[in-house]
């Protein structure tokens, strides 16, 4: 299993960074990338620091792990810049805090995203047909997630996504340790989306690619 999306005590999660990849590996991942909610006033140092830990911890695990930023509650005209500016600070992966229904994001996040060339968008909630259209020709990957909440748009954006052709990913959106589900519950969660077996796989080779990416940079 891999999983793109999760926290560490950096921003919200309740684990430090090496103990969220243990109960990861204790759980069958093999590779996860943390992503700590970040703006304009922490990503410098969550990036920083995180990035001159995890070399150190990635010496000593057999779990691959890759550090990148979640965009949180950044105003919609400002992602593009700050996109741009986490992958000049040598972020693998950045995801975008897409507009879920269980918290007041601002309007316009989803479409920001998507212009702005985010890797994933995470929970995008009742995304629009036209951002979903744009998602698929931008090659920018749309969540479904396991994570409670979030999850309630699942349907939603699996729908969409099929109709239109955009790539899907499932995260755990982890931020404690209950989080990190095995993956017979990642399949179940899935196919309550309204998605196929086949639709599941497809998602587990997608983030298979995003690794391949991410190492092939490095």
């Amino acid at each position: 299993m891999i999983d793109l999306h999760t926290h560490t005590i950096f921003s919200d999660g309740e684990l430090i960074p090496a103990e969220l990849i243990q109960r990861a590996k204790k759980k069958g991942y093999r590779a996860i990338c943390i992503t700590d909610h970040v703006d304009h006033t922490n990503i410098e140092f969550i990036l920083s620091n995180l990035k001159k830990g995890i070399t150190k911890i990635n010496l000593a695990q057999d779990i691959t792990v890759f550090v990148g930023v979640e965009l949180t509650h950044v105003p919609p005209p400002l992602i593009p810049d700050l996109i741009k500016f986490a992958r000049e600070l040598g972020a693998d992966l950045i995801v975008v805090h897409g507009e879920t229904i269980i918290e007041p994001v601002e309007k316009g996040t989803n479409l920001a995203a998507i212009e702005g060339g985010a890797d994933i968008l995470a929970h995008p909630g009742l995304i629009s047909e036209r951002e979903v259209k744009l998602a698929a020709e931008k090659n920018i990957y749309l969540e479904i997630t396991t994570r409670k909440g979030h999850s309630l748009t699942n349907g939603h954006v699996a729908r969409l996504a099929k109709q239109f052709g955009a790539k899907l990913v499932m995260n755990n959106d982890a931020h404690a340790p209950s989080d990190l589900i095995p993956v017979d519950q990642r399949r179940l969660i899935a196919l309550g989306a309204g998605l196929t077996e086949q639709d599941y796989l497809q998602m587990e080779k997608n983030s298979e690619s995003i690794v391949n990416k991410i190492l092939q940079k490095k």
